[in-house]
């Protein structure tokens, strides 16, 4: 099925502490939009960032009117990055990268020409991964559990970087929830979605800023909005082991009034006592994560807070509106025409 040509190409770019990366890599990305020949747009959201990300977007914006900078008032996660960039893009194609330049530019147009097969979802997945047997093992069965206890299936090699056509963003828009696994919500919408493998290319400059630690927190919140698989293996823990109690009283009853026997002492008693108050506070603990969801949606607070937008500061310091949608479009639209004359 043919899809109808883009008016305008938004490619959406979560940034923290890259001021060093980013000019190169908004280059690279500006060169490849403009010889698609479509409009485009390039949304750069600074996640809180230390150093001079905010200084170089700001001057990079004063010369590039494609270029829009998004300054969230502080840290809230490259999940939380990615929805305001999702908010923020106008395009009826978004294109979601990373900002450190290891995501290939040049797999844009591999993207482009997927969606206009008729894919509303193109996912990039990485082929060339080194990784650990024993992080392999965790990672597959990471992912058992989630396709297990819910429907959602999340190619386990498919980051970010990806192509949602407009009714994918609007319908991703659409989610009220604030504890966030982008990698589910894409999934969770669904959509026809077709996977494009690449290699990951080199940074361009610094070194990474996501620890293990916030892995470990974002997978775990995964777990908790997907599926209830946590809570469904404790409550067959609490059944296993009252099961082997029962087995275990049987026993001892039939040691003591077959054979004589007498009951086991102390030590049974108290091994036994603190193996199930460890269960039982393990037990709880997976209960108040669920409960702590709840209680952080129920609050109803934003995702995220825009601190500054460039190009509501343009709009304000411009004599005419240059920077609005149609004027967007068609300077965007005239400088891939030139691109494509030169």
């Amino acid at each position: 099925m043919e899809t109808h040509r883009p008016t305008l190409i938004s490619a959406v770019l979560p940034a923290y502490n890259e001021c060093e990366g980013l000019p190169v890599v908004l280059s690279s990305i500006g060169d490849v939009l403009a010889r698609t020949g479509f409009a485009y747009e390039i949304v750069v959201v600074d996640d809180g960032s230390s150093d001079r990300t905010r200084q170089v977007m700001l001057d990079l914006c004063a010369g590039q009117p494609y270029l829009r900078y998004l300054r969230l008032s502080r840290n809230f996660g490259k999940e939380a990055a990615l929805s305001a960039g999702l908010k923020a893009a106008a395009g009826d194609v978004v294109i979601l990268m990373d900002a450190d330049g290891q995501h290939p530019p040049a797999l844009i147009q591999s993207f482009l020409d997927r969606w206009r097969e008729g894919y509303e979802v193109v996912a990039g997945v990485q082929s060339d991964r080194t990784e650990s047997w024993l992080k392999r093992r965790f990672k597959a069965l990471y992912y058992h559990f989630m396709e297990a206890g819910s429907s959602v299936v999340i190619p386990p090699d498919a980051g970010d970087f990806r192509l949602l056509d407009r009714k994918a963003v609007d319908a991703i828009n659409a989610l009220p929830e604030r504890n966030r696994l982008m990698k589910g919500l894409y999934a969770w919408v669904g959509f026809r979605t077709a996977l494009v493998p690449f290699k990951a290319e080199s940074r361009v400059a610094g070194h990474t800023k996501f620890t293990w630690t916030q892995l470990f927190r974002l997978a775990f919140t995964g777990l908790t909005s997907f599926t209830v698989i946590p809570l469904r293996f404790v409550s067959i823990a609490g059944l296993c082991i009252s099961g082997s109690a029962l087995l275990y009283a049987c026993y001892l009853l039939f040691e003591h009034y077959v054979h004589g026997d007498h009951l086991p002492g102390w030590a049974t008693l108290s091994v036994g006592m603190m193996f199930l108050s460890g269960v039982q506070l393990l037990a709880l603990g997976v209960i108040a994560e669920y409960l702590g969801r709840t209680f952080e949606e129920a609050k109803q607070r934003p995702v995220f807070i825009v601190a500054e937008d460039s190009r509501e500061k343009a709009r304000v310091h411009a004599a005419s509106p240059v920077y609005d949608a149609t004027a967007l479009v068609e300077d965007a639209t005239r400088q891939s025409n030139n691109a494509a004359v030169s």
